[in-house]
Order: C-alpha cells, then structure tokens, then sequence
C-alpha cells in the first residue's frame, strides 16, 4: 500500500498536454468575461444618444452587471467549493451567455439593466472557479505564470469588443456587440467532455479513479495501483465558508487583499466605462476613442504575463505593491496634452498596472489560501472588490456630469490605486499557504 501525496506530485511536475489542456479551456471562459468587461463601454455613446441618456443614468446602467457579479462572486465562489468548480462553470456559463444575448433584445434602460444584472450572476462565478482549477492543476514552477496566461483571455475579448465595436457600431447599431456575447454557449460542450473537476471534489465524493487519473495526466510516469491511498494537503473547513478565510493568521491579510481588490476593480471598470466618452470630449473621434482600449487591454497583456512571471521568481507581493503604485501614476499622466503616440504609450502603461496587476494579484491571492478554501478566498475577494466595479461606471458618470477638467478626472480614478499599493504592503504574507509550503520545501533541501 502506497501513500500518494497528490498535492507534491502536482507541484512537482513536468507541463504538459494536460495542463495545456486544462489552461485553453479556462483561457476561452475568460476571454468571454474579458468581452463583456469592455462591451458596454464600446456602446455608451451610441446607448446615450439612442435612449437619450445622461451621463450619471449610462453610469448606473453599467453598474446593474457589477451588482450581479459582486453577488455572483460571493455566491459560487464559496459553493463550488462544496458542490465541485466544473459543475458551477458549466451553469455559470450557460447564465452570463443566455442573458448577455438577450440584452441585444432590450426595449428600455430597465430591461437592459436586469438582463446584464442576471449575466453578471454568472460571470462573477466564473472568474474565481477558473483561477481555482489552474492553480490547482498547474506544477508549482510556473503556476503564477500559467494563471496570468489564462488572465490574457480577458485582454483578448476585451480587445476583441473594442474592435469589433470600431467596425460594427456604425455599421450595424450597438444591439450587435450583445448577440455576439452569446456565442459562449457554444464552448458548453467542450467544458463537459473535457474540463477536470477539483482534486478536492474526487476526493471528497470517493471518486479514487477519476483522482488517479487526473494524477496520472498530470505525472505521467505515475502508474496507480488498486491499493494505493491519495492524501489531499487539507485544512479544516468550517460550515460558513467566509469563517475560514479569518482563521490561522490569515484575517488581517484577507481584509488587506479585499481593499486592494475593491480599489483597483473601481479604476478598471470606471476606465473600461468611460475612457471612449472622455476622450471623445478631449477632441478625439469615436474609433480613435475606441482605439485607446484596444491599447489599454494590450498593455494589461505585458503587465499580467510580467508581473506573474516576476512573481514566480521574487516576492509576488513586492510586485503587485510596485504596479499598483505605478498604476497611480500613469493614470494621472492620460490628462496630459501630448502627441497620439505618446498618449498610446501612457494609456498602455496604465492597461499593464491596473487590469494587467488584477491578473496578477489574482494569481497571488489564490495561491495564499490553502486548497481546500481557494475559490472561497479568490471568490470573496472578487466579489468584495466588485463593490469597486459597482461605484467606479456610476462614480464616473457624476464626475462627467460635473463637468471637471480632464486631469481632474483621471486624478479621482488614480487615487485608489495609491490605497490598493499600500494595502499590498501590509499583506503578512508568513500567513499564506504558498509561502509556508516553499519554506518546508526548502527546509527539506537543507536537511
């Protein structure tokens, strides 16, 4: 009778198909929340002029989603982990794909906003489930990596919108930009057949071949045995979810990632919400304006993959501490009056340290809470920090109806980004899970 460490095994493995596998699947989810991300922001122009709208009603519009992702969040994060991660994906998919294409069919401002409310339920719930599986399934060496890499999916639909939106609004209207949001559906098959369940739900439900496997898939070289016994590096759960998250040290921190999470989602959705209309009141065109978030998101691509990559090699904290710093900065510099170039360059800068940092620290959070409670931890993080994904559109609305300078603007979007750098800080990282099991880990070599 052998005794198979799971967790270690997976660490301590070799990248392969299958985790190549696992990464695409998760990579193609979240290039549909990256789309969504950035959709309604692509049509609040032609929205505003259809429907006749102010600029603090369009802010409230697009907060309805950032509700329901706030609870979506807060709800399928904590259940995947008693229910399974596979199963919540596949409903919360077949949710966000359903209403998002519906919101195409909208007759008012009150139809619009309970169907993008009911979308953002199920992509809330995606976001933490897809993190939670590719850090669980990733080798140690390259998870943050690897998570950061899934994270791009969100600059490739938000890209994907901004550009489909410079060519298809005019032409064709803003209803378009919805009916292609449903298009997710389609990957429902694919989810079934292909996508594994958490190491932690085999376990849990007895399910010992579907686990061995998975171990196998993951380490090839591993050949199970009848006999053999799996042990899962768990903790103990408490009935409420939330409870864990402030056990064993980890309180402090928790409430640090939580303010950080609410002030750099408040800049990204206010920026992915209004950036287009505040450069088109700067002077410039509406596919020019359009243009800054393809820019933005591709920058957000250079600041998730190197600040993912820098923090499997250093202190990931340090880094998220720096970006969200600089973040600060580059914000403030979009008010200045330079060239187009120039201005690209400031606006990509700004895309790699706010939405490009989120990707990173998300791959940091999640690996700071033990198995057993990873999508607990990522998913009320999100889902607190969706508070900020509420307040930023609506908050921007009433800066534009108050008519202040373009600096003044992009200083009030700044300033949370200098509050999430210093919460980072006071993050006591000895608490986390990652960090103890490098220290046993390198306790093992010494010895």
């Amino acid at each position: 009778m052998r005794t198979i460490q799971v967790n270690k095994m997976i660490d301590e493995s070799k990248y392969n198909s299958f985790h190549l596998s696992v990464l695409i699947l998760c990579l193609f989810v979240i290039i549909s929340d990256g789309y969504d991300l950035v959709v309604y922001g692509t049509i609040v122009p032609a929205l505003m002029k259809d429907w006749s709208l102010t600029p603090i009603q369009a802010g409230m519009i697009g907060s309805y989603a950032m509700v329901g992702m706030l609870l979506g969040a807060l709800i399928f994060g904590p259940l995947a982990d008693r229910v399974g991660r596979k199963a919540v994906i596949l409903v919360c998919l077949a949710l966000f794909g359903t209403f998002t294409g519906t919101v195409g069919f909208a007759r008012d401002a009150t139809e619009f906003g309970i169907y993008r409310f009911i979308a953002g339920l199920g992509l809330g719930g995606v976001m933490p489930n897809c993190i939670s599986l590719v850090t669980e399934y990733m080798p140690r060496k390259v998870r943050s990596t690897m998570v950061a890499i899934m994270f791009c999916g969100m600059q490739i639909g938000s890209i994907a919108a901004a550009g489909l939106g410079i060519f298809l609004i005019p032409a064709y209207g803003w209803k378009i930009m919805f009916w292609l949001g449903a298009l997710p559906l389609l990957l429902i098959p694919f989810l079934w057949a292909y996508l594994p369940e958490s190491l932690d739900f085999y376990m849990k439900r007895n399910q010992m071949d579907k686990l061995a496997h998975v171990v196998k898939s993951s380490v090839p070289e591993f050949e199970p045995k009848p006999d053999d016994v799996y042990d899962l590096a768990t903790v103990k759960i408490h009935k409420i979810p939330v409870v864990n998250l402030f056990e064993e040290g980890r309180a402090f921190s928790t409430i640090m990632f939580w303010i950080a999470y609410v002030c750099n989602l408040l800049i990204i959705y206010a920026i992915a919400v209004w950036l287009p209309k505040l450069m088109q009141n700067a002077g410039y065109s509406m596919g020019s304006s359009l243009w800054f978030l393809v820019v933005s998101n591709m920058g957000a691509v250079v600041g998730a993959v190197s600040g993912s990559w820098l923090s499997d090699k250093v202190d990931g904290k340090k880094i998220l501490v720096t970006y969200f710093f600089l973040a600060f900065v580059s914000i403030n510099l979009l008010a200045l009056n330079v060239n187009f170039v120039l201005l690209s360059i400031f606006v990509a800068i700004s895309g790699a340290t706010t939405m490009g940092t989120q990707i990173a620290a998300n791959a940091y959070v999640s690996q700071y809470y033990p198995l057993s409670m990873r999508s607990s931890g990522i998913g009320w993080a999100l889902g607190i920090g969706r508070f900020g994904a509420v307040i930023g559109p609506t908050m921007g609305g009433f800066l534009l109806a108050m008519n202040l300078s373009l600096a003044m603007n992009f200083f009030v979007f700044a300033v949370p980004g200098l509050i999430a750098s210093a919460a980072m800080a006071l993050v006591q990282r000895r608490y986390g899970y990652t960090w103890n099991q490098r220290q046993a880990a390198n306790m093992e070599k010494v010895a």
